[in-house]
C-alpha cells in the first residue's frame, strides 16, 4: 500500500458487495474476460461470436483486432465486461513473426536497417484499414531479428497500440531491397501473455463440463473484470459513495478512502470498492495530491458495476 495516499481508514460493510474472487459462476461469466489464443483463419469478430455462442451470452466483445491470418493474444470481454474495452484498447503489444527478404542482405545491414525503425516512427495505414488513411506516429520499443534461414527471417517487435506490423516490415523492405511479412503472432497485450491465454477448444470443453456436471474449472481462465484495469490508476471509495458512482454520479473527494499517488489530471482511472470491485471507469479531475483536499475528484465515464449491489447510505 506504499503507493497509495490514505484519506481515511475504512473497512467494508459485510452487508454489501463481495470480493471479486468470491463471485458466483454466473456473476463471473457476466463480468469476466478471457485471454484467448486466437487461431489463424477467422476474424476477431467471428471469434467473439463463437465465444458468445459457447456461453449463451447476449454480448461478447474483443479488444485489439487481429487480421484473420494472424494468431495470438486476443482479450475477449463477456457481457457487462464489454464496458471496459476502452481500458484495454491502448495497451502496448508484442509480436513474433517471419518476414521474407526479396534480395540477399547481410545480417549486419539487416540489423542496421532494423535499428532505424526503433523509437517513434511515422506510418500511413494500409489501404484496407478500419481507420482513416492519414499519417500517424507510433512508438516501436524494440525490434530485433531472432533467427534466419536464407531469406526468411524470424523477428520480434514490441510496440505501441495501433502500430501496423505488416506495414513496418514493408517499410523496412524499402531500406533493404524489399521484404514482406509471411507470418505473425501476437504474444502479449499489456501484461497479458501466452502463459495466461487459453485455446478455444479448452473453453468449449470447460463450458460443456460445467453444463453437464456444474464443474467450475472454467474459473481457471475466466478472469474477473478487474483484471482489465490493473494498469490504470486506482481510487478506492467508501461504501457510502458506491451507490452514487454506480448510478453515474461524479466522485467527490469526501467519498475517497485512498488512491494511488501517480494519478494525473485527465487520466483514465478505475474506481473500486473497499473489496476491490470495479465500480466505474472515470476521468480524473485533478491529481492525487489535490484529491487530499475537498472538491471534485473524478467524472464517471463508464459505469461497470450493476445497480443495487450497494445502498445509498449503508448502515
Amino acid at each position: 500500500m506504499s503507493d497509495f495516499l490514505v484519506k481515511s481508514h475504512d473497512i467494508p460493510n459485510p452487508q454489501y458487495g463481495r470480493y471479486p474472487g468470491s463471485r458466483s459462476f454466473d456473476e463471473l461469466v457476466r463480468n469476466g474476460i478471457i485471454i484467448l489464443d486466437k487461431w489463424p483463419g477467422p476474424t476477431s469478430h467471428d471469434v467473439a461470436a463463437t465465444v458468445k455462442k459457447i456461453f449463451g451470452l447476449k454480448k461478447v466483445g474483443h479488444s485489439g483486432t487481429l487480421d484473420p491470418s494472424v494468431s495470438g493474444i486476443l482479450p475477449i470481454t463477456l457481457e457487462n465486461a464489454c464496458k471496459v474495452i476502452p481500458a484495454l484498447q491502448h495497451l502496448d503489444k508484442e509480436y513474433v513473426g517471419i518476414m521474407h527478404l526479396h534480395k540477399d542482405v547481410s545480417d549486419e545491414k539487416l540489423n542496421q536497417s532494423i535499428k532505424k525503425f526503433i523509437g517513434q516512427i511515422t506510418q500511413l495505414p494500409p489501404v484496407r484499414s478500419a481507420v482513416a488513411r492519414r499519417e500517424r506516429k507510433r512508438n516501436v520499443y524494440s525490434f530485433k531479428m531472432l533467427d534466419r534461414k536464407d531469406k526468411d527471417v524470424a523477428f520480434q517487435v514490441s510496440c505501441e497500440a495501433g502500430t501496423y506490423v505488416r506495414k513496418l516490415i514493408s517499410d523496412l523492405g524499402k531500406e533493404i531491397g524489399g521484404a514482406h511479412m509471411t507470418e505473425l503472432r501476437r504474444t502479449q497485450v499489456g501484461k497479458f501473455n501466452e502463459t495466461k491465454s487459453v485455446r478455444i477448444q479448452d473453453v468449449v470443453d470447460a463450458c460443456h463440463l460445467w453444463k453437464e456436471t456444474k464443474d467450475e474449472s472454467i474459473r481457471d481462465f475466466v478472469l474477473p473484470v478487474e483484471a482489465a484495469v490493473e494498469h490504470l490508476g486506482k481510487i478506492i471509495i467508501k461504501d457510502s459513495a458506491v451507490a452514487a458512482v454506480a448510478n453515474g454520479s461524479p466522485l467527490y473527494t469526501g467519498g475517497i478512502s485512498r488512491m494511488q499517488k501517480n494519478i494525473g489530471k485527465d487520466d483514465l482511472i478505475a474506481i473500486l470498492t473497499l473489496r476491490g470491485e470495479l465500480v466505474s471507469l472515470a476521468k480524473a479531475n485533478t491529481t492525487s495530491q489535490e484529491m487530499m483536499k475537498r472538491g471534485l475528484a473524478a467524472k464517471t465515464d463508464r459505469v461497470i458495476m450493476e445497480k443495487g449491489i450497494y445502498q445509498a447510505k449503508p448502515e
